[in-house]
């Protein structure tokens, strides 16, 4: 029987492998826990020196690690010295010389660890091996944790890994930013949840400028991180130090048509849980002054269906009126006439005559805004801005509107305009309910026709 042997199965191998690293990291507990209790009993010894970590500039031993290669990982890091060495890299970055007058090459040195490198490459057995040997778990080299890493990459099993090893979920890096704030992809929804489930605060701000995780998660249009974080009591009225709110994150950022939706919908979910409409942010600017200026109609809807002021001034002076026409050009496919007409429905004043050469090279938006007045002003402040061929193309309408210019309208505009300024803000909202033929109605609501009559 002492010769004889009994063939484990896989499972009970990997049982076996796990439960012996257990052990480990439970000795390597104690054995910290002890070193501290020893120093809390005996106030008179002195405390050790700090150990001076190792640097290692050695192109095999970063190599190693960025491919992952577990056995040579395994065989240069043996020991908690050599699990905790600092690896210097030198790259070589441009830098302007103001004494060469030109830009050259200037070396720079970037610190990490073994963990950060393993934890941001996904490498989970790499970075196993590293803790087992006494890695740092929350050792910040180089201006980040493991965590930081694991969450910006992101490698929801490296985070799990670190985490279950002790890892501070709110480690702050050398920026100020906790592991939550760079959780910024969508794919990064899963790493969230493993820091929320293992203690990360919610409302925790960055250090200098005191963005929460909500801020970062509004930004970048990730609709399922918003609504886990507010899920897990995220203020959606918390403000940054430059006075930002998530509202006012979301409805800035919403810069490209292709990502309208996505923000539309985050708005939404920050609206449900009491965002205010009209939190005044950097320079004054409101959610209503942002969405206006990146043309985007939808959010400007949503935010006047929720009570947004549509004639604030922000610090500037500029109502979010003004903001809509200087967008009309850049966002001409994103019917801006739409715009224009909501903020009119809800109380906004027409513009300065001066601004109508913003929108002039837009007919319909020019419409509404001609339409908007009791006589159209005159045409020589946008006349001369409109090119050529888009004159030609749109003759009849163009004509129509020099024609008018400076002339009485119909009676049956200027009642329009009578009732409109009488209804004010409540125009959008009262029309629809007026005892009139639904062809009136439908004049009431400024509708585009191509003419100026």
């Amino acid at each position: 029987m002492a010769h004889e042997s009994f063939a484990f199965s896989p499972s009970a191998l990997r049982s076996l492998r796990l439960q012996r690293e257990l052990l480990e990291r439970d000795d390597r507990r104690r054995a910290l826990a002890r070193g501290s209790a020893e120093r809390r009993l005996l106030p008179g010894t002195p405390p050790s020196p700090p150990r001076r970590r190792q640097v290692c500039r050695d192109p095999a031993v970063h190599n190693a690690l960025y491919a992952g290669d577990l056995r040579r990982v395994q065989s240069i890091f043996r020991d908690e010295a050599t699990a905790n060495a600092v690896l210097e890299t030198v790259s070589e970055e441009l830098v302007w010389s103001p004494e060469q007058g030109l830009w050259v090459l200037s070396p720079r040195q970037q610190h990490t660890s073994a963990l950060r490198i393993a934890a941001a490459r996904g490498y989970e057995d790499c970075a196993r091996h590293l803790l087992l040997r006494g890695a740092a778990v929350d050792a910040v080299v180089g201006g980040r944790a493991p965590l930081h890493d694991s969450a910006a990459a992101p490698h929801p099993n490296c985070a799990r890994l670190l985490l279950a090893f002790g890892a501070d979920p709110n480690v702050l890096s050398a920026d100020g930013s906790a592991p939550l704030h760079l959780c910024t992809a969508p794919h990064s929804l899963r790493c969230a949840e493993l820091l929320l489930a293992h203690g990360a605060q919610v409302n925790l701000g960055t250090r200098d400028r005191q963005v929460t995780a909500l801020h970062v998660a509004a930004r970048q249009g990730l609709v399922a991180h918003v609504e886990l974080y507010l899920h897990h009591g995220a203020d959606p009225s918390v403000r940054t130090h430059q006075g930002e709110t998530p509202l006012n994150a979301a409805a800035a950022a919403a810069e490209r048509p292709e990502d309208s939706e996505r923000f539309l919908r985050v708005a939404e979910r920050l609206l449900e849980a009491g965002a205010e409409p009209g939190a005044a942010g950097r320079k004054g600017h409101t959610p209503l002054h942002n969405a206006c200026a990146n043309g985007h109609p939808a959010m400007a809807r949503l935010l006047l269906r929720h009570g947004a002021d549509a004639t604030v001034p922000n610090g500037a002076g500029d109502t979010p009126m003004d903001c809509a026409l200087r967008a009309v050009l850049e966002y001409r496919q994103q019917c801006p006439e739409e715009t224009l007409t909501l903020l009119l429905d809800h109380g906004a004043l027409p513009a300065h005559p001066k601004m109508l050469r913003l929108c002039c090279q837009h007919p319909p938006a020019l419409e509404v805004m001609l339409n908007a007045y009791d006589r159209v002003p005159p045409a020589d402040g946008w006349v001369e801005a409109v090119p050529p061929e888009l004159w030609e193309e749109h003759q009849e309408f163009y004509a129509s509107a020099v024609r008018m210019a400076g002339q009485p309208r119909r009676l049956q505009h200027l009642a329009r305009v009578a009732i409109r300024r009488h209804l004010g803000a409540r125009c959008r909202a009262a029309v629809p309910r007026l005892a009139l033929p639904p062809p009136l109605r439908r004049y009431l609501q400024l509708p585009i026709e191509g003419l100026i009559s």
